[in-house]
């Protein structure tokens, strides 16, 4: 049983890999989700901590915001790079849309077509300017999953280091 749960801990936290890159998998929850396996497989097996309580109270720290920034990046990066509030609002439904109706593409598009729609509505004139605005939102998803990316081999780091 116990090897069971090692086996699929690690499965989680490679999801969680592949997570970061595709939009459909929410990678660090399915890396954190791991880590909680290997804790509970630890305790079945040997009764003892394989992490301690600190550490996964700070990883779940980490999934939270790292999760949170992901949807939120679009909007706050929208903005950085002088939007409009109809651009991140736009930004923001277009993310929402893409979620739901055009996975996993348009996680990816999604913002940067809700910003361009929201700029060009709200400044109908300023093509040029309402392209820079998407480029940030398209911007956001590249940070987002290098961010998600980095957390997920940061999980799956400490996971090999405490089997082996």
């Amino acid at each position: 049983m116990d090897a069971l749960l090692v086996l699929f801990a690690f499965l989680l936290l490679a999801a969680g890999i592949l997570g970061a890159i595709l939009p459909v998998l929410p990678g660090p929850p399915l890396s954190y989700i791991g880590l909680l396996l290997l804790q509970w497989s630890g305790q079945a097996g040997t009764g003892t901590q394989v992490f301690s309580l600190f550490f996964l109270l700070v990883w779940a720290g980490i999934t939270i915001a790292v999760t949170i920034m992901d949807y939120v990046l679009p909007s706050i990066m929208t903005k950085k790079f002088g939007g409009s509030r109809a651009a991140s609002i736009g930004s923001f439904l277009g993310l929402l849309a893409g979620i739901f109706f055009f996975p996993p593409w348009g996680m990816i598009t999604g913002p940067f077509i809700g910003a361009l729609l929201g700029e060009l509505v709200y400044n109908s004139a300023q093509g040029r300017r309402a392209l820079k605005v998407a480029c940030g939102a398209f911007l956001a998803f590249f940070i987002g999953s290098g961010a998600k990316m980095i957390v997920c081999s940061l999980m799956l780091f400490y996971a090999i280091r405490v089997m082996f």
